[in-house]
Order: structure tokens, then C-alpha cells, then sequence
């Protein structure tokens, strides 16, 4: 039964993605736009409008699928600092990605463990999350760039501080909602606070830490692309806005579906990663 929906669930998304790309390919075809009467104006030369292979200058899906093809040919080229393979922008990405997660992991989890464990600190730390929480990652990268003086640097921290709040959060609501029954059991086989702390607390809240980290790399992805275009450099978000400031639409489009892409893969690997730590009634 499982198996039979999954199969139609697959037939019907292909067939969503080829109206999708039909669609597509018919409204940005040259011949079903109108041509233009008259002189151009500056925004429209800015924007494509000059291009005769479409009026809207957005490119079809066959030019988008040509470009990602010569891309992902050789995606690791370099031939200099405003040239590089779509491979090495995704590397650089993803690298900041994961030191900047890792970093927020290494602080949200421990610090979320001790503040789910004591309703004390949990009341006393509470203003301070809800206050810092939902600042926008992006509102402290002109304080990074000045404090830390490295535009790499100060991508990472954006990336650590958008990635602490849903691990420090999930962390310490899972330790605080562990079963007192649990708790009782292993009081009455005296465990030491530290071996209840790691045989019963944290097997029952890793569904709900893991659930955090998932929610943290999520946000971490989104952030990256955004500030890769402020301090640029490299990086897919950097690519991107380079591509853009040359009006190549279709590299463009092409590095939207890679971040999708990327952004799914990440989200993939801890979905698994769940799958190991859950546990039936």
C-alpha cells in the first residue's frame, strides 16, 4: 500500500515537472512574445530586453539545461577571482555551512542540556533567547565585519548565530520533556546524574535535538546565499550576484536549482539521521 502510493506520488510530481517545463519553454519560445515597438529603454537594455531569443530576457529551459550541462562539465575550473566552477562555489559554501552549524552545535547542544535540566536556568536564560532569536542573522554582519575584520570570518559567524537558536531551543525543550518515569527508574537504580544524563535523557531527547538541527542547517543554507552576496568573494551566493551583474540569466537559474538542490541534500542526511534515534512506545 505504502509502496503504490510512493510510486504514484512519484508519477504524479514528473508529470508536474514536465507542465512545468512545457510551460516554460512555450512562454519564453521568441515567437509567442510580442516584438517590441519603438526604442528600448535603459532598464530594459539592463535587464535582457535587447536579446533577440527572448523579449522577456528570461531564458528558456533548454538554454538553462545547456549552460548547467557545460557547468557541471567541469565544475572545479579557475581562471581567477570573478571565474570560477560552479563546484568550487558550492565548496566554499558549503564549507562555511558546516563550520559555522558545527560551531552552534558544539554551545547550543551542551548549553541546551544544562537549561532543559534545570527549570532555574531555563527561567533565567528564556528573556534572553526570545529577545535574540528572532534578530535577523543578516542585521549582525555589518558588527561582525567590523569586529572581526574578515568578510569569511564574519559569513561563519552569521551562519553560527542563525544556527544556535533552533538547536538551543529543541535541545532544551526535549531534555525538559523527558518521561518522570524514565527519571524515577533511573533513580531507583542510582545512576549518577552524568550516566542518566547520557544512557536515558539524552536517547529520549535526540529526536527532538536532531529535529533543531535540521530546522538550524534549513536557515544556515538560506543565510549563506544571502551573505555571500553582501561580502562576496566566493560562494554560490557570490556567484549568483556576479552572474546577475553580468546578465546571465540562465547561470542565474541554474545556481537556484544547485542551492535547492544542496539545500535538500543537507536536509536529507539529518532527515536519516532521525530515522536512527527514533523509537516506539
Amino acid at each position: 500500500m505504502l509502496s503504490n502510493l510512493n510510486f504514484r506520488a512519484t508519477v504524479l510530481s514528473l508529470v508536474m515537472l514536465v507542465v512545468f517545463l512545457g510551460v516554460w519553454q512555450l512562454a519564453t519560445a521568441p515567437e509567442a512574445i510580442a516584438p517590441q515597438q519603438g526604442e528600448l529603454s535603459e532598464y530594459e537594455r539592463l535587464t535582457g530586453g535587447a536579446q533577440p531569443s527572448s523579449g522577456s530576457g528570461i531564458p528558456a529551459p533548454t538554454q538553462v539545461f545547456s549552460h548547467a550541462f557545460s557547468e557541471l562539465s567541469n565544475p572545479f575550473y579557475d581562471a581567477g577571482p570573478n571565474d570560477k566552477g560552479i563546484g568550487i562555489q558550492l565548496a566554499y559554501s558549503i564549507y562555511r555551512v558546516l563550520l559555522g552549524f558545527a560551531l552552534a552545535a558544539l554551545i547550543a547542544i551542551p548549553l541546551g542540556f544544562v537549561i532543559g535540566m534545570s527549570p532555574l536556568l531555563n527561567k533565567a536564560f528564556d528573556p534572553y533567547i526570545q529577545i535574540l532569536k528572532p534578530i535577523s542573522p543578516l542585521a549582525w554582519m555589518p558588527l561582525a565585519l567590523f569586529v572581526i575584520r574578515d568578510s569569511n570570518m564574519s559569513a561563519i559567524f552569521v551562519i553560527f548565530i542563525c544556527s544556535i537558536w533552533p538547536m538551543l531551543v529543541n535541545t532544551a525543550y526535549g531534555v525538559a520533556s523527558v518521561r518522570n518515569d524514565w527519571l524515577n527508574v533511573a533513580k531507583t537504580h542510582e545512576l549518577s546524574s552524568l550516566r542518566t544524563a547520557f544512557t536515558v535523557i539524552l536517547p529520549a531527547a535526540a529526536p527532538t535535538i536532531l529535529t533543531g538541527m535540521r530546522i538550524s542547517i534549513g536557515i544556515a543554507w538560506l543565510v549563506i546565499v544571502a551573505a555571500e552576496m553582501l561580502v562576496g568573494g566566493t560562494g554560490i551566493g557570490y556567484y549568483i550576484w556576479n552572474e546577475w551583474n553580468n546578465l546571465d540569466l540562465a547561470s542565474v537559474i541554474f545556481a537556484i536549482i544547485m542551492i535547492g538542490i544542496v539545500g535538500f541534500l543537507l536536509d536529507a542526511s539529518l532527515a536519516q539521521a532521525t530515522k536512527f534515534v527514533r523509537y516506539a512506545d
